[in-house]
């Protein structure tokens, strides 16, 4: 759902995050409850001794539906949401298009949800429906990729985005002996946490003049297109030596066009990938190491701080400290981001200990 190189390969496992629809907009519908909330929270004061409210709505909007990644931060989600007696409910696009999320913020404003749990698929192209639902008392919350700040009340950042990027560059450069032609297959364009780490990619790469990075390609987090763009990357560059891909749609599809083919051992894979989607080409020799964080405690985290802001337990400024259930008390920090922790590195020597 992301060091110095060395540190960056034995760091602990810490963390890694789907569906309502308007009719019109193709997606799916999942509620956990069926009971009556309360309406949206007041702007009071912070009080961090309130209690969480009973019967809260809290509404996920990944992405996009069906991408395994958002599903297994979903459930953490909802299982957060159970706890705290709210009501949850998953609604998405089957695209991750800059525009396709809009139709589903301005349907949950209508509803009432005291909560919006959103990963932006663009950062500013939702921010005036995410506005206008804010001014009617829905609390914003990102979670995995960010809005500008002026759309949201906080945001759960799965790691800190510079140590993901240069950890990336680093596993690479071990497992190409820091020298040859490397590739990046991202997700869309416009996707601020892609391009956040890619840029962080791009200066550690400095540190490795042996190194060059020929292409980035974009696989719009779509299987079919994502291992097309794979093969296109090997035919333009018969010579490359790796490919970094920090989305777990693109580094499965990636694997699973390397291990059938002749570049199996010899163009290295690493990036951002689950352990139940990756074990298999671990196994085979395709992938030597990725990393990822724990999707389900970035969607769990999410919701108990969308529930602790509809609370009023906190309103998202630097400085104050909430309890998210299981996972203990957390801090917000600047420009209200609050950080799950380190990503875990994967690898045949650990990935059977991990099922998610």
């Amino acid at each position: 759902m992301l060091l110095r190189a060395r540190r960056a390969v034995t760091i602990s496992a810490a963390v890694v995050a789907v569906t309502l629809a308007a009719a019109a907009c193709g997606g799916t519908t999942k509620d956990s409850t069926d009971n009556a909330s309360a309406g949206p929270a007041s702007s009071a004061s912070a009080n961090p001794d309130a209690a969480l409210k009973d019967g809260l709505k809290i509404a996920f909007l990944p992405k996009q539906v069906n991408n395994p990644y958002f599903t297994v931060a979903d459930k953490g989600g909802e299982k957060a949401v159970t706890e705290f007696k709210g009501t949850y409910k998953e609604v998405g696009p089957s695209d991750a298009s800059a525009s396709s999320q809009v139709s589903y913020i301005n349907t949950l404003t209508q509803q009432g949800q005291n909560g919006i749990c959103i990963s932006a698929n663009d950062a500013n192209a939702i921010v005036p429906a995410l506005t206008q639902a804010r001014q009617r008392g829905v609390k914003v919350v990102t979670y995995d990729s960010d809005a500008a700040v002026a759309g949201r009340d906080a945001f759960v950042n799965q790691a800190n985005p510079e140590d993901l990027g240069r950890s990336e560059v680093q596993l690479l450069a071990k497992q190409i002996g820091e020298k040859g032609k490397i590739a990046i297959l991202s997700a869309t364009p416009n996707a601020t946490n892609q391009n956040t780490w890619i840029e962080f990619m791009k200066d550690e790469l400095k540190k490795f003049p042996g190194m060059q990075l020929v292409k980035v390609a974009y696989g719009n987090d779509d299987d079919q297109k994502s291992f097309q763009e794979t093969q296109g990357l090997l035919q333009a560059y018969p010579d490359l030596k790796g490919i970094i891909s920090p989305t777990t749609v693109g580094i499965a599809a990636a694997g699973r066009y390397l291990s059938s083919s002749p570049y199996k051992g010899k163009v290295q894979l690493t990036g951002l990938g689950t352990p139940n989607q990756m074990r298999k080409y671990v196994k085979d020799g395709t992938v030597k190491q990725f990393e990822l964080w724990d999707p389900a405690k970035l969607g769990y985290l999410c919701a108990y701080t969308a529930a602790a802001l509809a609370s009023g337990q906190i309103t998202g400024k630097e400085g104050e400290k909430f309890k998210a259930g299981e996972l203990g008390e957390y801090t917000i920090g600047k420009d209200g981001a609050i950080l799950l922790g380190p990503p875990q590195v994967f690898e045949a020597a650990n990935i059977d200990q991990f099922n998610f």
